[in-house]
């Protein structure tokens, strides 16, 4: 197993390959709100175990999000963009219905995070030798709402998505880009008893997607926000699946 940690673009990434070869395809996950740069780095080794497909020819890429939350006494945490906490807690007060209004909102950090983003993979596809159309990109809660947000502005489709319990924001762009994502394969996921991200928006992000001609795989588990054991095996599934439709 190779590991390193490496910049690219502006942002501190992990970087896992089972072998030492040319990559054929790269997957890039981010994290989520609140945790650590590396916390979802043990989803490769895991994945890779499960699937030995990608343990060869696959780079497992784990960007750190740029914006420290030690402020708040978290050493580790970090974020993509800041949260109104305060906000949504007032909106929760007003009941369950009153967050939907968090659906049309884009959050004032979501461009500068997707311009980082965007930074480091093209960096990415400079270092690996692999266009766009050769990098699955995903991520956990936040960081699924960026994978989803970057996917859709893009110039060149990647080679898939992967939206681990995120959500539906920044609504209307979304809707009016995602036609041009016409057939890119989508990974989702989403617990039935999430009280973070609610399961119905996570239904309504799936239909806005599959209205526009996105094939979404879509997996409900009766949890909370999390991604559990029940999720990692068709998310390997998938990714093995877009390992083999490149080679084809």
């Amino acid at each position: 197993m190779n590991h390193v940690k490496t910049t690219l673009g502006t942002l501190s990434c992990h970087v896992l390959q089972g072998d030492d070869g040319a990559p054929r395809m790269a997957v890039v996950l981010c994290h989520g709100f609140g945790a650590p740069g590396e916390d979802l780095v043990a989803l490769g080794p895991e994945l890779m175990r499960a699937h030995p497909e990608l343990a060869r020819g696959v780079r497992f890429v784990f960007p750190a999000a740029p914006l420290s939350l030690s402020q708040f006494g978290a050493n580790e945490a970090r974020a993509w963009w800041d949260i109104d906490l305060e906000h949504r807690m007032k909106l929760q007060q007003q009941g369950p219905d009153a967050l939907t209004a968090l659906r049309d909102e884009t959050p004032p950090g979501l461009a500068p995070a997707r311009r980082q983003l965007l930074g480091a993979l093209d960096a990415l596809t400079k270092t690996s030798g692999l266009a766009m159309g050769r990098i699955v990109l995903g991520g956990f809660s936040q960081g699924a709402m960026l994978a989803t947000d970057t996917a859709l502005a893009l110039d060149e489709p990647p080679a898939g998505l992967g939206i681990l319990s995120g959500t539906l924001l920044n609504q209307a762009e979304w809707a009016k880009k995602a036609p041009r994502r016409r057939g890119l394969a989508v990974f989702q996921s989403h617990g039935r008893a999430d009280p973070i991200l609610r399961f119905r928006e996570a239904e309504l992000l799936r239909d806005l997607l599959t209205h526009a001609g996105l094939p979404v795989e879509f997996h409900a588990f009766d949890g909370a926000h999390g991604i559990p054991g029940e999720v990692l095996e068709p998310l390997g599934k998938f990714l093995t699946a877009r390992r083999a439709a490149l080679a084809a």
